[in-house]
C-alpha cells in the first residue's frame, strides 16, 4: 500500500461526481483508493495487476498536481508513459520570482504551456508551484528541458525553436508526437 497526499481543493476531483472518477480509478488500475477528504491523505492498495497498480499513485499525484482525470488515466495506455513534475519553487528566490517564472512557463494567453503540448504530444499543466507533464520518456524530457530553459531565463523565442527543433527530430524518427484529448489548460 502507498501514500499520496494532494491538495485539498483537488478531492473532489479525484472522488468526481458520484464517486464516478475514484471507481473509474480503482476500476483501470485494479486498486482500491482510500481518500482521507479532511487531510487529502490518499491511501493506494493494489488489488489486481501489480504492473497497473504501480501506475495508481502517479494517476493521484496527476490529479492532484492539476490534471484533468482522462489526462491522468493517459499513464495507463502504455507502459511507457510517466508522471514527471518540475518544482519551480526550488528555482525561485522569492515569492514575486516564482510568479514571475510560473508566467514565464505559462506565456501569455497560455502560449507557451499550450506550444509545450502542441509541440510535444504530451499533456502540460501549471498547478501551484509546479509544472507536471504526462507522456513518453522522449516527450516528458524536451518539455522538461524546455521548462528548465525558461526558468534559467533563456528568451522564449529560443525555447521555442528548441521546442520546434525536437518536433521535428520526434516526427522525422516517426515518433508519436500528437496530443489526446483530454488533457486540461
Amino acid at each position: 500500500m502507498q501514500h499520496v497526499k494532494i491538495p485539498q481543493d483537488r478531492i473532489g476531483v479525484l472522488i468526481g461526481e458520484g464517486g464516478e472518477t475514484m471507481r473509474e480509478i480503482e476500476s483501470k488500475a485494479e486498486v482500491r483508493l482510500d481518500i482521507d477528504s479532511e487531510n487529502g491523505s490518499v491511501a493506494v492498495d493494489t488489488v489486481g495487476d501489480p504492473v497497473l497498480g504501480l501506475k495508481a499513485p502517479d494517476i493521484v499525484r496527476a490529479i492532484g498536481r492539476g490534471f484533468a482525470p482522462d489526462a491522468a488515466l493517459r499513464l495507463l495506455e502504455d507502459e511507457m508513459m510517466m508522471f514527471d513534475l518540475v518544482d519551480i519553487d526550488a528555482a525561485a528566490r522569492n515569492k514575486n520570482d516564482m510568479k514571475r517564472k510560473k508566467g514565464r512557463l505559462i506565456g501569455e494567453g497560455g502560449r507557451t504551456r499550450e506550444l509545450m503540448e502542441d509541440l510535444t504530444g504530451a499533456d502540460v499543466v501549471i498547478y501551484g508551484s509546479t509544472l507536471g507533464t504526462i507522456g513518453t520518456p522522449q516527450q516528458v524530457d524536451v518539455v522538461r528541458t524546455a521548462a528548465e530553459m525558461l526558468l534559467d531565463g533563456a528568451p522564449h523565442g529560443t525555447v521555442y525553436s528548441f521546442l520546434e527543433d525536437k518536433h521535428n527530430e520526434m516526427k522525422h524518427k516517426g515518433m508519436e508526437y500528437h496530443r489526446f484529448p483530454g488533457g486540461q489548460s
